[in-house]
């Protein structure tokens, strides 16, 4: 049996397509991401905007179509930060809905940081020792604190890539001034992590964090094989902040593995994930390929 997932972020959609063996393992069909910033502009008056709203659209009914092609036997699809925040979600929920037939579920921080956790600790090998996952997209931050499959706390915060690029104007060239400004309003964002016990081990997802360890891999090809299981240093991403710090957005796209579509927001990103990890006194984080999408996937359809 074949499912699909497409998750509805603030910067951007993510699919996945999976098979199922009788024996429960899952095979991996189709797994991508299309950035479409449907958060584009949300901060200014609190509501998603035309144009972001419909080249959204567009690239969901693409993915269902991809599934229908490919055989799936059904669909689940959900929302995160940006459609919780907007004051006209339904606007975007009913235009899926009209395009295509398929439900968005809009889930809450909490469930969202749950299924970020359960994709991870299904993926890697943590072992046993205190663990912290954090998911960071472009509307919203999820962190969970736990060890395997026992969760002690989880919660999510308004930290995200796109939301910090509009407001300290992140998209190119800036300052080291404007870059400590942001650094420390992101820091009184993540004030829960704050004073907590070091973690043995603290795992990264999202599209910042993934195109952080691409860039440093180089890859021209995106490879999930690499980016599974690989570790990405506090000094990495110190020099990556340099590296975007120092360019223009038409410039950010020719680094070899930074998707050229999150050339305006991978500065933000940097600068999240820099500072998440010296919230929790880490100097690296794991790095997770596995997102919300798998454990949704693993969830909905892998009992």
């Amino acid at each position: 049996m074949r499912y699909a997932v497409i998750d509805v972020g603030t910067s951007s959609v993510k699919f996945v397509i999976a098979e199922r063996a009788e024996g429960g393992s899952w095979a991996t069909v189709v797994d991508r991401a299309e950035v479409t910033r449907l958060g584009e502009g949300l901060d200014d008056g609190g509501e998603l905007r035309p144009e972001p709203i419909e080249r959204t659209v567009e690239a969901v009914a693409a993915m269902v179509e991809e599934a229908g092609e490919a055989g799936v036997g059904e669909i689940a699809a959900v929302g995160t930060a940006g459609l919780r925040i907007a004051s006209n979600s339904a606007t975007f929920l009913d235009a899926v809905r009209e395009r295509t037939g398929v439900e968005v579920e809009v889930i809450s921080g909490e469930e969202e940081s749950r299924l970020a956790y359960l994709a991870v600790t299904s993926s890697l090998e943590l072992g046993n020792d205190a663990l912290v996952v954090f998911d960071t997209g472009g509307g919203s931050s999820q962190f969970t604190f736990g060890r395997a499959d026992r969760v002690d706390e989880r919660f999510s915060v308004n930290v995200g890539a796109a939301r910090f690029t509009e407001r300290f104007g992140l998209d190119g060239v800036v300052d080291e001034q404007a870059i400590g400004a942001a650094r420390a309003a992101i820091a009184a964002d993540l004030d829960r992590l704050d004073g907590r016990p070091v973690p043995d081990v603290v795992a990264g997802m999202g599209g910042a964090v993934t195109n952080l360890a691409a860039v440093e891999h180089e890859l021209t090809t995106y490879d999930p094989n690499v980016i599974q299981g690989a570790t990405l240093e506090a000094a990495e991403v110190d020099r990556q902040i340099e590296l975007y710090r120092t360019r223009t957005a038409d410039q950010r796209r020719g680094i070899a593995g930074l998707q050229p579509k999150r050339a305006e927001v991978i500065l933000a990103g940097a600068l999240i994930v820099r500072t998440v990890l010296a919230s929790l006194g880490r100097d690296r984080l794991t790095v997770s390929d596995r997102g919300l999408r798998h454990g949704v996937l693993a969830e909905r359809f892998g009992r």
